[in-house]
């Protein structure tokens, strides 16, 4: 199979494309569709969606099999009558290439296009993306279903942005079956050239494991949990590509019969995540996400600002993003899906706006009465519009018209930057360390959460990023980073930054070998500290700080070269031993947090870095009071989000587009209340 190329596509409007937004002010809808229901509904639908004041809805997501009724025969009535209908009424079309959803008369005629799990389970139909990345069957059939309906739709003027399938990797992420194995190997010819180089890089040498024939190379498949780490990198690379070369086919083909801007929703958010999306950004044109918060998560506003900022590090130039999916209350797939409490759907809607996003759409549009995600919730929910849902659902369509002129501004330069590597991640989450219950996502959140709360923006960005604009720069457990990267991170202190490493950073390299010398061997020079063994605390230990905190889970050893200590040990089997250390660098300087902190370790680390380091904060409120400035052009819009109980008083003037009101010199923010303001 034919795989990416790493170079950059240009923007939508150096290719010819459209340069506007899919609608003139911020794009307001969700999925649609009208296929699960009489065409007497459809009238209805769309009368309701412009009471609520919805201009984009996502259309197709998953009817390939109700156009495509059986191989090679199409009906395509229904389609039109929807497309035409909405664009009589105003609304403008993200139109979908179906092919998430591969027609059970495909699945029953060619059942190896369907995912193969590693323990050699197939998937039978019925689940979600049932297709290998691989297939050439699968490809074949997509790409002719693709290319007809962007002949039938590509210049009809309701569609405005073309979403090429769903959720890639959201059920399809990893395939083991001998197709995707062959394409692996050939994956790794391109990346390596020669077994000897393949050989080297995996260092298998390790129990024995070295190849002599290309053909010996499987993906890592079995239940045995201890595969060759660079063999699973590598495999996790392949499937990120893989799936990434399926979208950009699909895209390719759309293009060649529309100038509309091509996107897919991606599920950015803490953590490992399904796919490399750092590789991925560069092949759209619009950066869309899709963003729920979790039951369990205690601090799920800070879990959306994350996501949100790091869409914006994605976006190209920090450019408007929009947010695909989103809910109006639970979803289907937790455990005890959570309704959202009275204002939330608002406080959210606004939160990813005030971070970036220009569109706010949901999942979905009318409540299914059947099938898998019956239950999930929906801008028209089952009780209609007699409910809480659809009473607050017309009310923020209502305040997003009156927010028209945001759209196009730009999130204010941040001046804190956090390096996120989905590569990272995958290596950390692995197992093959010294404590196998680490989470790549939790040190991300846990300095993120401590600059959210103080109302510091903070850009999430990949290694490959720019880092010349910051003055903070924060690496949490980058376990694998490439020469380059680490090269420019350390070079932040010497042009006056400040430099945060954590531990379990700069300890791999790109093929997953740990790099020779003491840890963190990539950032040892410029921390000027430098450690010689772990100390992964067992379960009911702890090492107790002399800033009065306490550490439960990873402490290592470290020495002092050039560095001074800022924390260290008071108990535990370091005890007097430095646990965080700083080196002055230049005008700048290199932090080392060798410990996995307490909560308010992290706070009191944040506060001393943001205050040395000259960060102002957006504005000075409390935890939970959320604050970002849009700009562009000669005028400039505060986003203030109150997601606590009680009131609160900010220093802040201007006309509160949210209430249509003048505000200032303070503003109150009432119990979960919203304020927008055109500043003067």
């Amino acid at each position: 199979m034919t795989f990416v190329s790493a170079v950059v596509r240009p923007p939508a409007e150096a290719r010819g494309g459209l340069l506007r937004w899919p609608t003139d002010g911020i794009s307001y809808g969700g999925d649609y569709n009208p296929e699960q229901w009489p065409r007497e509904v459809w009238d209805e639908d769309v009368r309701l969606m412009r009471e609520a004041g919805v201009d984009l809805v996502s259309l197709g997501v998953f009817a390939w099999g109700t156009v495509e009724t059986s191989d090679g025969v199409r009906d395509w009535s229904w389609l039109d009558d929807a497309v035409d209908l909405l664009h009589r009424n105003g609304i403008a079309v993200d139109l979908a290439t179906p092919t998430a959803a591969p027609p059970n008369w495909l699945l029953t005629a060619h059942p190896e296009i369907t995912p193969v799990l590693a323990d050699g389970f197939r998937e039978p139909p019925g689940g979600r993306l049932a297709w290998c990345p691989a297939s050439p069957t699968y490809r074949h059939y997509a790409l002719r279903h693709v290319e007809e309906l962007a002949r039938r739709y590509g210049r009809h003027p309701a569609v405005r942005l073309w979403h090429v399938g769903n959720e890639f990797g959201g059920g399809n992420a990893r395939c083991y079956c001998d197709v995707s194995a062959s394409a692996f190997r050939d994956w790794l010819t391109h990346r390596y050239g020669t077994l000897d180089a393949v050989n080297a890089a995996w260092g298998t040498a390790q129990w024995g494991h070295r190849y002599g024939e290309w053909e010996e190379i499987l993906p890592p498949r079995g239940r045995h949990g201890a595969p060759n780490p660079g063999l699973f990198l590598d495999y996790e690379r392949y499937s990120s590509d893989a799936l990434l070369a399926h979208y950009v086919a699909e895209r390719e083909v759309v293009e060649r019969h529309s100038s509309v801007p091509v996107t897919t929703n991606l599920m950015v958010g803490a953590g490992a995540q399904i796919v490399d999306y750092a590789s991925w950004a560069p092949h759209v044109d619009v950066v869309a996400n899709d963003h729920y918060t979790l039951v369990d998560d205690p601090d799920r506003e800070e879990d959306l600002a994350f996501a949100g900022d790091r869409m914006r590090g994605l976006s190209r130039d920090r450019a408007p993003w929009l947010l695909m999916e989103h809910s109006t209350g639970g979803p289907s797939w937790q455990q005890r899906n959570r309704a959202k409490d009275p204002g939330e759907i608002a406080r959210n809607a606004i939160g990813h706006v005030a971070r970036g996003a220009d569109g706010v759409l949901f999942f979905q549009w009318r409540a299914s009465r059947a099938g898998a995600e019956q239950f999930h919730s929906a801008m028209l929910p089952h009780s209609g519009t007699r409910s809480r849902i659809w009473r607050e659902v017309v009310d923020l369509g209502g305040r997003l018209r009156a927010l028209a002129e945001v759209r196009g501004t730009r999130v204010e330069p941040a001046r804190v930057a956090l390096v996120v590597d989905d590569v990272a991640g995958w290596a950390l989450q692995h197992g093959l360390k010294p404590h196998r219950g680490l989470r790549y996502g939790h040190e991300l959140r846990a300095w993120h959460r401590a600059l959210w709360e103080r109302q510091v923006l903070c850009d999430v960005i990949p290694p490959s990023g720019d880092f010349d604009g910051y003055d903070l720069v924060i690496v949490p457990t980058l376990l694998v980073v490439d020469d380059d990267a680490a090269a420019r991170l350390s070079a932040v202190p010497a042009r006056g930054g400040t430099l945060v490493v954590t531990y379990l950073s700069g300890i791999c390299a790109p093929d997953g070998q740990v790099r020779p010398g003491a840890f963190p061997a990539a950032f040892r020079d410029v921390l000027g500290a430098w450690s010689d063994e772990f100390y992964p605390l067992q379960v009911g230990e702890s090492a107790g700080l002399d800033d009065g905190t306490a550490v439960e889970d990873w402490t290592e050893r470290i020495y002092l070269e050039e560095a001074e200590a800022m924390v260290s040990y008071t108990t535990g089997p370091l005890a007097g031993g430095p646990a965080v250390t700083r080196r002055h660098v230049g005008g700048g300087a290199a932090w080392y947090v060798g410990a996995a902190l307490p909560r308010d370790g992290v706070d009191r680390v944040v506060d001393r870095l943001i205050a040395e380091a000259g960060i102002a904060r957006t504005v000075v409120g409390p935890p939970g009071v959320e604050a970002v400035r849009r700009s562009g052009d000669d005028r400039s819009y505060l986003f203030l989000i109150n997601h606590t109980p009680r009131a609160h008083t900010v220093d802040a003037s201007g006309f509160d587009l949210w209430s249509g009101t003048v505000a200032g010199p303070s503003v109150l923010l009432g119990p979960g209340g919203i304020r927008v303001l055109r500043e003067p």
